[in-house]
C-alpha cells in the first residue's frame, strides 16, 4: 500500500486535497481524521503538518508527499522532488522595517534574521559569504522585529500585503521561488509502479485544469487553416457533416488561449464554436 502524506492545514492543503480527489482518491470525511485508508486505490493518506511532511518522507515510512519546494529544501532530508504540481506559487524574500538602514543583501552582515526556514536561510547566507544569526520562529515572523527578537525577517511572500501591514519592506533578490511539489522517499524507486500511477493521475488532473475541449464546424476548404490554429496534442479529430461542404473538428486547446483561438477560428470561417471543460485526462 502506497503511503501518501498531505498537508492538514495551510495554503497548500485545500488545493492538494482537491487534486487528489480529482485524481480519484478517497479523502477524510471529517477534519479530525488524520489517517484515511483507500483500499480501492491501494493507498493510505496521512494528514500531517506541512513543515513535517518532507521529514516523514525523507526519514520515516511515508512513501510520497505533497509539500512546498521551500519546505523540502529547508528539511535537509534525503526526500527527492518528483514532480511540480502547478499550485501554491510563492517567493521567499528578505524584509526589513521601513525605517531600517538594511537595504541590500550585504547589510544583513551581523544582524538577526527571524524565520521559520532556518536551514534555507542559513545556507543562502553562507553561500553569499554573509555571517548572520538566524532566529527560529514557528509562525508570525513579521512581528519579530517589533517585539525585539530580530532585525529583519525572511519569509514566504505571496502578495506582500501582510509584510506591508506590519511596516516591513522587501529588499534584495528572492532567496527562492517555490510551488507545491510531489516528493518521494529515497527508498522508493522513481519507476515504482505505484508512483507511476499516482504521477500519471496527477498529471492528468493538471492537463485537465490547463486545457479545454473545443468543438467547431469549418468549411472543408478551410480545414487546413483551422488545424494550423488548433493543432491539438497529436492531431485534431475531423469528421464529415451531413453538408459535405462542412467538417466538424474536435481538439484539446490551452484554457488560457481560448478566446484568442476562437477569434482566429471565426476569422477563417469556423462557426458553432463550443468549449467544454475537461474533468480528467490521460495524455
Amino acid at each position: 500500500m502506497l503511503r501518501i502524506a498531505v498537508p492538514n492545514k495551510g495554503m497548500l492543503s485545500e488545493p492538494a486535497w482537491n487534486m487528489l480527489a480529482e485524481a480519484g482518491y478517497r479523502l477524510r470525511s471529517n477534519p479530525r481524521q488524520l489517517v484515511v485508508e483507500d483500499p480501492d486505490n491501494d493507498v493510505e493518506l496521512f494528514y500531517l503538518r506541512p513543515l513535517d511532511i518532507a521529514v516523514y518522507v525523507g526519514r520515516g515510512t511515508i512513501d510520497v508527499g505533497i509539500t512546498g519546494h521551500d519546505l523540502l529544501v529547508n528539511s535537509g532530508t534525503d526526500a527527492e522532488e518528483h514532480m511540480q504540481l502547478g499550485f501554491g506559487a510563492s517567493t521567499f524574500r528578505f524584509a526589513a522595517p521601513n525605517d531600517s538602514p538594511i537595504t541590500k543583501l550585504e547589510d544583513i552582515e551581523g544582524k538577526r534574521v527571524a524565520t521559520t526556514f532556518d536551514k534555507l536561510v542559513h545556507d543562502y547566507l553562507v553561500e553569499h559569504g554573509i555571517n548572520a544569526e538566524t532566529v527560529h520562529l514557528d509562525g508570525a515572523v513579521e512581528s519579530s522585529v517589533q517585539l525585539g527578537v530580530a532585525d529583519l525577517i525572511a519569509d514566504v511572500v505571496s502578495t506582500g500585503t501582510t509584510l506591508r501591514n506590519a511596516g516591513l519592506r522587501i529588499f534584495a533578490e528572492p532567496l527562492m521561488h517555490s510551488e507545491a511539489v510531489l516528493i518521494r522517499s529515497p527508498r522508493l524507486e522513481a519507476d515504482d509502479e505505484r508512483l507511476t500511477i499516482l504521477s500519471r493521475r496527477l498529471q492528468g488532473v493538471l492537463t485537465a485544469q490547463r486545457n479545454v475541449l473545443m468543438d467547431y464546424d469549418i468549411p472543408v476548404e478551410k480545414v487546413s487553416a483551422a488545424v494550423d490554429i488548433t493543432p491539438g496534442f497529436e492531431s485534431p479529430t475531423i469528421s464529415p457533416l451531413h453538408d459535405k461542404q462542412w467538417a466538424a473538428v474536435r481538439v484539446v486547446v490551452p484554457k488560457a488561449k481560448v478566446n484568442q483561438l476562437m477569434d482566429q477560428l471565426y476569422e477563417v470561417g469556423a462557426r458553432g464554436i463550443i468549449v467544454t471543460a475537461l474533468q480528467a485526462s490521460r495524455m
